[in-house]
């Protein structure tokens, strides 16, 4: 087992002095906050320096170096900001550069107050020089640098790392800073033109300071985590790991290679990196970012392998051939698609020194891509050409330029050359999508540039890339380049197209069910024959799929591959002959039934023909995607008839080749479906279709009924319609029922695999508790590296203590945590906390709380005991834990007493402790002491500890004496037994120390740490009384203690050590989201008085209190704090720590970093401990691992965190207080670094203003400023497609490692969750075939929803959430169909960059871009798994808006995916059972509640239309059909969908699984209580909306919806705005219905019945009309009522026009409302759904009593009369004096006489005619539906009219 010394080469000695303060100092700046009162860019002036001069000038390092020397020397000062600003008055002389202005501006004010501390007294600027140059060289004598430098050198040629050096290195830094930036300013004001002696003298330092200071500059260069660039540097361990050493070595072995010009700076050796870039001409930053990316992944994967050893390690063969072969696997791939050779001749002929120059150009090429990124067969054609050209250069003596690189100015560019033309053409038709509303077929997006690479043809382009080819034509109004393979039209026959198998399957199954339920359940020959007529549905089911595909293929012929076209032209002809010939052969087969004595010779043909099909189809099935098939399927392609018939069968593109999985996992999925099938159709037969046989059956034979309106289409076709709405309902459940079994079985399958994973083993406190015991042993198995947990020892008996030894500091190190993040308090720290069990104390410690008031209880029990020692001792025993408590406390307690005193105070402690083991021994403990008296012996014991934790005092030392002699007194005359009593009493040397008072006169105090923490935790023992399950009190705090625990005996691969680990990244995309709260957002308060912090205190009553105990406060108010900018900084913290902050998710991510610094630190001292000499205690002693430089460098290579924060740029340049605690995050986080897009303006060649775009990636330097590591230029704006994705893109290039985990900013993370990271890593390599066929590509990791416990509504979707992330992705993964659903899922790094990405950017078809990423991973044969050992903290959205938001967007999200290619191809190209999981667990889960809600239209149209024809009453007269089995069937199927049981069942069953029964069933009913089906009825609501307007018309878009604390009162105007379309007008044309049915319906049952049959219905109008109110704080208040009411009504009447928002006017936000209409198409479906209406006016007339049964259309007619003239009398009403100044008086009188003689005639009406007061309302009901929308200013809008008539004016 070799130690970490000879591992490293030497390795890093203990750490000096010197190197722990500074180090100590770093801690400090991240504990306890360096700036306390708040965040800036950096410190003083140098903060504030424009970016434009920080760039070009040391303007920076001056301001700094005039800070640091401030206090030193003003004058000196004074000068540096002199010159800092003359420096930049030349370069900016008229201000123009941003910010330039205000940063001139302080700094001549800071120059005044400088000049006004001089108290008046003159300035002789003639003497600055000299000033200078003697601060210059008293500050050299002062710091030594000679004699440091000297040292530098020397230590340096030892070539291996010391602490000693790193921290002179560290200091040697920030000296230098100030020295350079003394000299610039000295070389600046002497000029080269020396003058005088002091001059060339000040020159000749200069001179000799640039010759000997290369090593010192190399210091000075910002590197990221490795500094190549000067790798002779001293302040970074990492450089020296022998890995790392090796991979640099490797990059730098250029003896083979052509001669080329190198002008570096010679800091380091010219590399292969160097000459690619003279090559190709890569930018200066994307060869430092590359370079280190390269080295840490060959540093990487030769850890993984080995370490090395030797002073010149060498970078393994094998290492450099696996790093080769996955980075370009898919460029092979590729080539081998296309019948191409690869840029090399066989990967044994490439060498290992060719091998790592093909991986660095691939790695270049795609560091400087930008937006190509997302192409990534795009990057496979550059790579393969670039290749080829390298490929002669190598062959060649001498390098020269690339000539596809060479710009017209002759320099060489890769950026300009090859990437810009590819930008700019997709930016051209980025810019053609006009914002995302045009249509999608309008324009380029990146799939379609990509699959221009996946035919032959892409050659055409030429090398470089000819300009005016078709790939790089830019569009025009006439002439552009069409779609590539795939056109995404808007329109809902996608879901036909991409799953008609499925819809395909399920018409002819009911078509099958139907004929046998026709047949009366007859299974003979007819019913054979009849059934035979799914052959010709089945092929014209086909056909019309095949029409779907030629249609929806328009705009893309021009440019799709002849074979696709082929293909489509032979199997559109193919079906439609087939389908013509099967048809005719039926219908002969059918005139053979009818005819008798027939010989059957059709039905022959007819059969054999469909059997010969049948056999051929499932053959292909078979080859194509059964597992043991795949072989014979792969041999088959040979033949060139074999491979025809498979490609007509099946289309083959570049993805989705090889969609199959292992016969064990085949098996599973298909079995899983064939119980789900199964129950589905035995349901709809017995329950859905029989039922309805002879009711249809009456209905058909039923003629001449009567008709209550004028009849237009029922005539002669036997009761089509009635039929139809009879049948209608039933269908449409019965193609969505089968997600409804689907969820049953799942949530059943997904129970017994969480409980065969061993979820929820420990669902309590008391849980925990009993199993403590068995913790270390588990964690020591999982958690530890093989080679720790397996170590021999001494004895069995040892092991124990030994597994307690590896767990206790792991333990103890997330009880801090706990600690820190305020869960916990001191006290239950204390009692938490686990002891080392490193001492020599005989047993295994365990924490104090689960002994708690055991010493207590044994002692009741002693007192009590009537019975041998033995029989006590088995009472105590069965209670382990208390068994544990008195061994504890004995052998403390003689080990304390013996340390403490001296000669014979020692002696009579052995005396008495020899003398009680020999009573235990004899079994007569009973005879020896008296138990009675225990008691007052522990009072004893008890005060003499509670003396003895407290800091060692005279006083207290003579209280502990004399605590000692009552002790003795006790123990001596009371507790012991007269014969020992008196052996003690004439015990002459005990008697004659005590008459000489010498007795216990001299006291040891405890200061060895180890034997304080023992005498504290004996005073715990005896004095808490406090009772463990109360510990701990926080219910978070519970469960995560719980569900650790929990995971230790989960199903997990083994740790690696720390350096062979899988080094892996963080990734968070940041737009402008809460960073940090600031004190006025916490103190504002809303209207009732209610701040955020009021609020937080009052949901999180004792983690406030825990955190006023760990500042040292008490009860305060936010008042209080003012006094203390560090208290502020810390309230800050703790709000945003319980928001959903990027705070919170920094600080959670960091403890991945904390993590692998603590297992470093241990696992070099548990194998290396021994060895080095230390202790058993020191090598478990965890204090001071974060100063460890082992440690913090072993943890920055196998970890990196980068946030993606976009904009960060700007918001530094505005000055927002965002960017102020972003720096402040990085500032308290040394290994955080922020990636941005920095703009600058620029002039172009021919003179326009341009803006030119760059990735930047900062740091916090020594300074806690921004230090730019890398800025690489981009082709231009990066933003094309869609913000996130694209935001991910640009900074996905600084991202190290083989794995990166994708975390929003609204997660969490937790230390001890931090701790399985390893463990889940090590799933990548599949070591035993757990996963399939397939090495996973993504790890699913589950999430918990931390946002729970803030309102109901969060408490709902919490619990959805956390079934879905849980049971559901559970169940997802083992029927291999699960994707990527978001965050915080583990990406395989290399397989994806090498891949497109880790998501898609294309706009708005990409709307929700993570769930593309699983769809790409999936079609390039990767494997989705899903682990549930490890957690990661999620928040969500808490308030009903932000949750109708959210829903919104991911409902319009999946309303694109329907149009999209990827779902095309995932549905086509899955197998059959895999298609039917992948469809319902995704788009199908929304079209299933799409038909849920559709149903309920369906439903009651029907039944409208009966009730209004009047057809229900005469149909049930002569046929009692109502009420039937079926119809009760669909109703109570589509119900329990609505309320949301069938996504509770799922729900429950985790929550039983996880909680336990009582507490499951508790919380279903709780939830029932807080009104959660009104909840889920209301977001089924808003699914449906946001899904199918998507689809029909578009509009999906990202809705911010805040992630805030919701504390304030939503007004009505606000809710109607995002509620009207979705939920208000549809609940009220429901209600509409319902009305109508209610009043003109025929129930054979009457008003119970009616009630029966639309409850559901009723349920649904309440919960989409009234959720917003009862979700919403004080929406029942009166007040607030009135106020909202009037808020609406000046939102109505306010006028809209130009500039005026939708918030402030009713007809502004109508317009946009409707803005996503945009299309003819879409205008002409929204007018044809508009008229349903118009059944209400017409139905209704018709039942009016004045019309006397007449059912004349003339009726009709008429109404429409009386409609204009009741809309002509409403104008009248409403016309204003103010339109009639002339005459006011009058209009009024006319009006008025108007009102009477409407009066008058309605009297009459009744009077003389049949119209009655009914027929009045009736009418109005009629006419609401025609004319009128629900109050919306009256007549702004209707219904029927107008709609329709909207939608005609936009045609």
């Amino acid at each position: 087992m070799a130690s970490s010394r000879r591992r490293r080469g030497g390795g890093p000695e203990r750490a000096a002095d010197n190197w722990e303060r500074l180090v100590r100092a770093a801690l400090k700046r991240d504990r306890d906050h360096l700036r306390a009162g708040g965040a800036t860019g950096g410190l003083g002036l140098a903060a504030a320096v424009p970016a434009s001069l920080g760039r070009t000038t040391n303007i920076e390092q001056i301001l700094q170096a005039a800070d640091d020397i401030e206090d030193e020397d003003p004058n000196v000062a004074r000068i540096l900001c002199e010159q800092a600003y003359t420096l930049a008055q030349n370069l900016d002389p008229s201000s123009e550069g941003r910010g330039m202005l205000q940063f001139k501006t302080g700094l001549q004010s800071v120059i005044k107050q400088k000049l006004a501390k001089k108290d008046g007294a003159s300035i002789d600027r003639q003497n600055d020089i000299q000033v200078l140059w003697n601060f210059y060289l008293d500050y050299k004598s002062r710091r030594r640098i000679d004699d440091m430098q000297r040292e530098q050198e020397r230590l340096r040629e030892s070539g291996t790392f010391s602490t000693e050096m790193g921290a002179r290195a560290m200091e040697m830094k920030k000296v230098y800073v100030t020295l350079r930036a003394l000299l610039d300013v000295l070389e600046i004001l002497v000029g080269q033109s020396p003058t005088d002696r002091l001059h060339r003298q000040i020159l000749e330092e200069i001179k000799k300071i640039k010759r000997s200071d290369a090593a010192l500059r190399g210091e000075l260069m910002p590197y990221n985590i490795v500094p190549l660039d000067a790798p002779s540097s001293v302040t970074n361990i990492i450089g020296f790991f022998p890995e790392v050493r090796a991979a640099t070595t490797a990059i730098q072995n250029c003896e083979d290679l052509p001669r080329f010009t190198y002008d570096a700076p010679q800091l380091r050796q010219k590399d292969i990196f160097d000459l690619l870039q003279y090559v190709f001409g890569f930018q200066d930053d994307n060869i430092r970012n590359q370079r280190e990316n390269v080295v840490l992944t060959l540093a990487n994967a030769q850890s993984r392998l080995g370490l090395l050893d030797g002073t010149e390690p060498k970078i393994d063969e094998r290492v450099v051939t696996e790093v080769f072969c996955k980075v370009l696997d898919n460029y092979i791939k590729w080539c081998r698609y296309l019948g191409k050779r690869v840029a090399w001749t066989s990967l044994e002929a490439v060498n290992k020194n060719r091998k790592i120059i093909l991986v660095a150009l691939y790695f270049l090429i795609w560091g400087e891509a930008a937006n190509i990124r997302f192409l990534p067969e795009c990057l496979c054609y550059i790579f393969h050409n670039m290749a080829k050209e390298l490929d002669g250069i190598l062959d060649s003596s001498e390098a020269e330029p690339a000539k596809s690189c060479i710009t017209g100015d002759g320099s060489t560019s890769f950026l300009e050359k090859i990437i810009t033309p590819i930008y700019e053409t997709m930016a051209a038709e980025a810019n053609n999508n006009n914002d995302g509303k045009a249509a999608h077929s309008a324009w380029r997006n990146y799939d379609d540039f990509n699959e221009y690479f996946w035919s032959r043809s892409c050659f055409e382009l030429g090398w470089p890339p000819a300009e005016g080819s078709k790939f790089l034509r830019k569009p025009a109004k006439r002439k552009r380049t069409g779609k590539t393979n795939f056109v995404e039209h808007r329109t809902f026959l996608h879901l036909y197209r991409s799953f008609h198998r499925l819809w395909i399957f399920l018409l002819l199954m009911f078509q099958g069910l139907a004929i046998i339920a026709f047949r009366h359940g007859k299974i003979n020959i007819d019913t054979f024959k009849i059934l035979l007529s799914a052959g010709p549905a089945f092929f014209i089911l086909n056909f019309i799929e095949c029409c779907l595909d030629v249609m929806l293929m328009f705009g893309a012929y021009k440019t799709a591959r002849g074979f696709a076209i082929s293909r489509l032209v032979i199997r559109f002809f193919w079906l439609t002959a087939v389908s013509t010939f099967v048809t005719y052969l039926y219908v002969k087969v059918l005139e053979e039934k009818n005819a008798r004595n027939s010989d059957s010779t059709y039905f022959r043909i007819y059969g054999l023909f469909l059997g010969g099909y049948a056999g051929v189809r499932i053959v292909f099935a078979l080859m194509a995607k059964i597992p043991a098939c795949h072989r014979l399927s792969s041999f088959s392609d040979r033949s060139q008839f074999f491979h025809f018939f498979k490609w007509i069968y099946q289309e083959r593109y570049y993805i989705g080749r090889g969609l199959y999985e292992s016969i064990s996992d085949y098996a599973r999925y298909v079995i899983f479906w064939i119980v789900i099938l199964a129950c589905k159709f035995t349901f709809a037969y017995f329950l859905q279709i029989r039922p309805l046989v002879e009711p249809t059956n009456i209905i058909v034979q039923l003629h001449d009924l009567k008709y209550s309106w004028h009849d237009l289409v029922s005539r002669g076709n036997k009761n089509a319609l009635t039929i139809l709405s009879l049948w209608a309902p039933v269908l449409a459940i019965y193609l969505m029922d089968i997600h409804i079994w689907y969820t049953l079985l799942s949530a059943l399958v997904g129970g017994v695999m969480g409980a065969r994973g061993r979820l929820g083993e420990i669902r309590s406190i008391e849980m925990l508790h009993k199993r403590f015991e068995s913790f270390p042993e588990a964690f020591a198995k999982n958690l530890s590296p093989q080679r720790i947990s397996s170590r021999p020892v001494a004895q069995d008996s040892e092991i124990t203590k030994m597994y307690a030894s590896i767990f206790s500091p792991f333990w103890n190190e997330i009880i801090k945590s706990l600690r820190e993040e305020d869960y916990i308090s001191h006290r239950e720290m204390d009692l938490l906390m686990m002891p080392s069990n490193c001492g020599n104390l005989r047993l295994v410690q365990w924490p104090l709380f689960l002994l708690t008031s055991k010493i207590m209880l044994a002692n009741d029990y002693a007192s009590d005991c009537k019975d041998s020692q033995y029989e006590l001792w088995n009472r105590i025993s069965k209670d382990e834990y208390m068994a544990y408590a008195v061994k504890e406390c004995y052998y403390s307690t003689e080990r304390i007493l013996h340390s403490l005193v001296d000669a014979e105070g020692q002696r009579w402690v052995e005396r008495l402790f020899r003398d009680l083991n020999d009573s235990i021994a004899q079994g007569s403990l009973l005879v020896t002491i008296n138990l009675r008296k225990l008691q007052l012996v522990q009072r004893k014991l008890t005060g003499l500890t509670g003396l003895l934790i407290r800091n060692e005092t005279a006083g207290l030392a003579a209280g502990v004496t004399k605590a000692l002699l009552e002790l003795y007194e006790v123990i001596t005359h009371e507790f012991l037994a007269a014969n020992l009593r008196e052996q003690f009493d004439t015990w002459q040397l005990l008697l004659r120390a005590r008459n000489e008072g010498r007795l216990f006169s001299k006291i040891f105090w405890p200061n060895d740490p180890e034997m304080k923490e023992q005498v504290k935790r004996l005073h715990l023992l005896l004095t808490v009384k406090d009772s463990a399950a109360n510990i701990p009190k926080n219910l978070e705090a519970r469960r995560r203690l719980q569900f650790f625990t929990n995971s230790l005996f989960m199903d997990m691969p083994a740790a690696k050590p720390v350096a062979e680990m899988i080094p892996f990244s963080v990734f968070t995309p940041y737009y402008s989201e809460t960073v940090l709260y600031s004190m006025s957002e916490l103190c504002v308060e809303n209207e009732d008085g209610i701040s955020i912090l009021f609020y937080l205190q009052k949901i999180y009553p004792d983690e406030w209190a825990n955190f006023l105990e760990r500042i040292g406060r008490g009860e305060s108010s936010e008042d209080d704090f003012k006094d203390s900018p560090s208290d502020i900084l810390e309230l800050r913290f703790w709000v945003s720590y319980r928001g959903q902050t990027l705070a919170r998710t920094v600080r959670g991510m960091m403890y991945y970093r904390r993590a692998l610094m603590l297992q470093s630190y241990l696992e070099k001292r548990y194998l290396g401990g021994i060895e080095d000499g230390n202790s058993a205690v020191q090598f478990i002693d965890t204090q001071g691992y974060e100063l460890s430089p082992d440690a913090r460098a072993q943890a920055d290579i196998k970890f990196t965190y980068v946030i993606s924060c976009q904009i960060y740029g700007q918001q530094k340049q505005q000055k927002k207080q965002e960017a102020a605690d972003i720096a402040l995050l990085l500032q308290r986080n040394e290994a955080l670094r922020v990636a941005f897009i920095y703009e600058e303006d620029s002039v172009s060649s021919d003179g326009h203003a341009t803006k030119e775009y760059y990735s930047k990636l900062v740091k916090a330097d020594v300074h806690g400023k921004d230090q730019e590591i890398y800025s690489i230029k981009l082709p231009g704006n990066p933003k094309l497609g869609e913000g996130k994705p694209e935001n991910q893109n640009h900074a996905i290039i600084f991202t190290r490692g083989d794995a990166i985990q994708t975390i929003d900013m609204n997660q969490d993370n937790y230390l001890e969750e931090a701790m399985k990271m390893r463990n889940l890593l090590e799933e990548f390599r599949n070591d035993h075939g757990n996963h399939g066929i397939r090495n996973p590509t993504i790890l699913g990791v589950r999430e918990h929803v931390f946002t729970g416990s803030v309102s109901s509504l969060a408490s709902f979707m919490s619990k959805q959430e956390t079934s879905f992330v849980t049971l559901g992705q559970r169940v997802l993964a083992y029927l291999k169909v699960r994707m990527h659903y978001g965050h915080p899922d583990v990406f395989d790094r290399i397989f994806h960059i090498t891949r497109g990405g880790i998501s898609k950017a294309s706009r708005v078809i990409n709307i929700s871009e993570d769930i593309y990423a699983g769809f790409n991973s999936t079609l390039r044969q990767g494997n989705i798994t899903h682990h549930e050992y490890i957690q990661v903290g999620k928040g969500r959205d808490v308030g009903l808006n932000q949750i109708a938001l959210f829903e919104g967007k991911v409902a319009g999200g999946n309303g694109e995916q329907v149009l999209s290619r990827d779902v095309y191809r995932l549905g086509q190209l899955f197998d059959f059972f895999r298609m039917l999981t992948f469809f319902f667990t995704t788009v199908g889960y929304y079209v299933c509640t799409m038909m849920t809600v559709l149903t309920v239209y369906i439903f009651l149209y029907g039944r409208v239309y009966l009730a209004l024809s009047g057809l229900d009453y005469s149909i049930s007269r002569q046929a009692r059909f109502l009420g039937n089995t079926a119809l009760d069937a669909a109703l109570n199927a589509q119900f329990l969908v609505q309320i949301g049981v069938f996504t509770a069942v799922p729900m429950i069953m985790g929550f039983i699984l996880e909680l336990g029964l009582m507490k499951a069933v508790f919380s279903f009913i709780t939830m029932q209580l807080q009104f959660c089906s009104v909840f889920f009825t209301f977001s089924l609501g808003t699914r449906t909306h946001y899904f199918g307007r998507t689809i029909l018309h578009g509009g999906a878009k990202y809705r911010a919806t805040g992630r805030g604390f919701v504390v304030r009162h939503i007004k009505f105007a606000e809710n109607y705005r995002l509620y009207s379309r979705s939920h208000f007008v549809k609940a009220l044309e429901v209600a509409l219905l319902l009305i109508i049915y209610i009043a003109y319906g025929y129930t054979k049952g009457g008003s119970s019945s009616f009630i029966l049959i639309t409850i559901s219905s009723w349920i649904l109008v309440f919960s989409w009309l009234f959720a917003p109110y009862i979700f919403n704080p004080s929406g029942f208040e009166w007040q607030k009522t009135v106020e909202d009411f009037d808020d609406w009504t000046n939102w109505l009447l306010y006028k809209g026009g130009v500039g005026v928002k939708g918030d402030n006017s009713w007809e502004s936000w109508w317009d946009e409302e409707q803005s996503h209409i945009r299309t003819f198409r879409g205008r002409i479906l929204e007018t044809i759904l508009s008229l349903r209406f118009l059944i209400f006016q017409y139905g209704i007339v018709y039942k009016l009593k004045i019309t006397s049964h007449n059912t004349s259309l003339a009726v009709y007619g008429f109404s429409w009369i009386v409609l204009l003239v009741t809309v002509l009398l409403f104008k009248l009403f409403t016309a204003t004096p103010k339109k009639s100044t002339a005459l006011p008086t009058f209009v009024r009188f006319l009006q008025g006489l108007l009102a009477l003689g409407i009066i008058a005639g309605i009297a009459l009406l009744i009077v003389f005619t049949r119209f009655t007061i009914a027929d009045l309302f009736a009418s109005a009901l009629a006419f609401i539906a025609t004319v009128g929308h629900h109050m919306e200013g009256v007549s702004k809008n209707s219904w029927a009219l107008g709609l329709c008539t909207r939608d005609c004016t936009d045609v």
